[in-house]
């Protein structure tokens, strides 16, 4: 299923934020389930700790609704010695994933590993289930694997000991019939006389819509490396709140994989679609369903730092807040966000688009090809903007542009040395070795590596500058016990997304390593994308 992206006219300001202090969190690091880091959920602990601080805030005229998100190593021990296996797997996850856009039949959606997770329960009482999946913006259904449950190839990309059981379907959960919009809907639309002879209604029930006792067919879905096959059901979703009663949607509508390939854990798609997770909430209650924001708190594979939640914002904060306004940004102006217009794209309707103007790495500014700033009648072009995919792609002129500037820069000065052999390890370029090194003319040595800054520039003159870690990621190289000097290395974080001008996706994607540290709000109103520089766990600390 392609994504719905549609063009907004109401860009109102751009802005452009001065460097922030090294003290100031930035992104987290994502992984990949193939990495020897296995996805490992919450645990048990972790889980209570979620549901005690699922909150409803009321704010003046609006609710907020706040879910904390857990990083999937929130429960794993980082192990420095094979960080080389954990970027690689995650660079040919990212790379992967973005390769399926211009390669695909369905709707592509996360490459499961290098994301965060959510919860909330299924069915009625007394057999509610609490279940946790991995919150996803490339994607626009929420499915989760359902009992009995086989999965193909999934050894050693999930801990048992930690990986939810899979759901056992409650008595009052009912199948979709395949009259409904929603069975329609999650197989790209199709007419609902196909889906019902799909099905074996009868050719005069399909004529007289009389085929309501007839449920609607499995429906395929693939990912970056895996898929599953699902039935599509309704049931009732209840988020736990701190008011007195719960958060209740009835007829929620989910799909039930029993077979996968590759994919242990289901998916909470928060894309355009009609039943991604938004979308049924704005069914439900329109302000929860008008505006989302997520703030990722930078670990940078530190044990403690992952396991801070990270906050998932539903809902609109409206203008003349008065003495809540502080509460609900921390004490920032509630119009500090760089808002961008989202692009239409009616071949690929469900993702989040995104024009790209320029990338500036240290004092130039490096101009982005055509296609990264609009989308063609064909669906080619544009910046997806990707919760689910760790880092951002760039299309391989504007990538050899910003490698090629970002190398002088390093070698200029304090003459940073090239680790080739780390990028071949690591699936990272360009990346220098930053301790040791040698002074350039005129130069002393200091402490601190210098980097270039780097700002993203998109459409409506909206500025972001990033923070460093965002872009660039320090780590110890050798120590492996195989008498291989330890060295201090430093790798840029963006990667060549190679070139596809007419494959029918888009030119560019912005990952969410590049989104940490940032509040990344999705006004589906006003239809834009807004970046703010944020405090992440200072901000869900704020607001819980």
């Amino acid at each position: 299923m392609p994504f719905k992206t549609k063009r907004s006219t109401d860009l109102r300001f751009g802005f452009c934020q001065p460097p922030q202090p090294s003290s100031f969190k930035t992104p987290c690091h994502s992984f990949s389930s193939s990495s020897p880091y296995r996805r490992s959920m919450a645990s048990s602990v972790f889980s209570i700790f979620f549901f005690a601080f699922f909150l409803l805030i009321s704010v003046a005229s609006s609710k907020l609704l706040l879910f904390p998100l857990t990083h999937y190593l929130s429960n794993s021990q980082f192990n420095t010695n094979q960080t080389h296996r954990l970027l690689k797997s995650t660079t040919a996850r990212s790379a992967a994933r973005f390769l399926r856009h211009h390669n695909r039949q369905v709707s592509v959606a996360l490459s499961p590993g290098s994301d965060y997770t959510m919860s909330f329960s299924l069915g009625s009482a007394p057999k509610k289930t609490t279940v946790t999946l991995y919150m996803d913006t490339g994607s626009d259904t929420v499915w989760l694997p359902c009992k009995p449950f086989t999965c193909i190839m999934c050894e050693g990309k999930s801990d048992p000991k930690t990986t939810p059981p899979p759901y056992n379907i409650s008595t009052s959960a009912a199948l979709v019939t395949c009259q409904s919009r929603s069975c329609s809907a999650v197989h790209s639309g199709l007419p609902t006389s196909d889906l019902c002879a799909a099905a074996r209604c009868p050719l005069e029930s399909i004529e007289m819509s009389e085929c309501n006792k007839f449920s609607c067919p499995a429906f395929y879905y693939a990912y970056g490396d895996g898929s599953f096959v699902a039935r599509i059901y309704t049931d009732t979703l209840e988020i736990p709140m701190s008011a007195p009663t719960s958060l209740v949607i009835r007829n929620f509508t989910f799909g039930c994989a029993h077979e996968s390939l590759g994919e242990p854990i289901g998916v909470a798609g928060f894309g355009r679609g009609a039943l991604s997770l938004p979308a049924q909430l704005a069914d439900f209650s329109p302000h929860l369903g008008t505006q989302f924001s997520y703030c990722l708190v930078s670990h940078s594979f530190d044990t403690d730092q992952v396991r801070q939640p990270s906050p998932l914002i539903l809902g609109r904060v409206d203008s003349g807040l008065g003495v809540n306004k502080a509460k609900r940004v921390g004490a920032l102006r509630l119009d500090d966000f760089a808002y961008t217009p989202m692009l239409e794209n009616s071949k690929h309707p469900y993702y989040y688009y995104v024009g790209l103007e320029a990338i500036t790495v240290g004092n130039r500014r490096l101009p982005a090809p055509e296609n990264m700033k609009k989308i063609d009648g064909k669906g080619n072009g544009g910046m997806v903007v990707d919760s689910g995919t760790t880092y951002s792609m760039l299309p391989e002129i504007l990538y050899n542009s910003v490698v090629s500037q970002f190398g002088k820069w390093m070698k200029s000065g304090l003459a940073y040395k090239r680790a080739r052999g780390v990028e071949d390890r690591t699936g990272l370029s360009p990346c220098f070795y930053v301790d040791g090194h040698q002074p350039g003319p005129g130069t002393k040595r200091k402490e601190a590596v210098l980097v270039p800054q780097m700002v993203l520039h998109f459409g409506g003159n909206s500025s972001v500058v990033m923070p460093r870690k965002n872009y660039f990621y320090e780590f110890i190289d050798g120590g492996d016990g195989k008498g291989k000097v330890k060295r201090k290395v430093g790798c840029m974080t963006l990667m060549n997304g190679g070139y596809f001008p007419d494959s029918g996706g888009p030119a560019g994607l912005l990952g969410n390593y590049q989104q940490q540290g940032l509040e990344v709000v999705y006004d589906l109103l006003k239809k834009r994308v807004g970046f703010a520089r944020r405090k992440c766990a200072s901000l869900w600390d704020t607001l819980g």
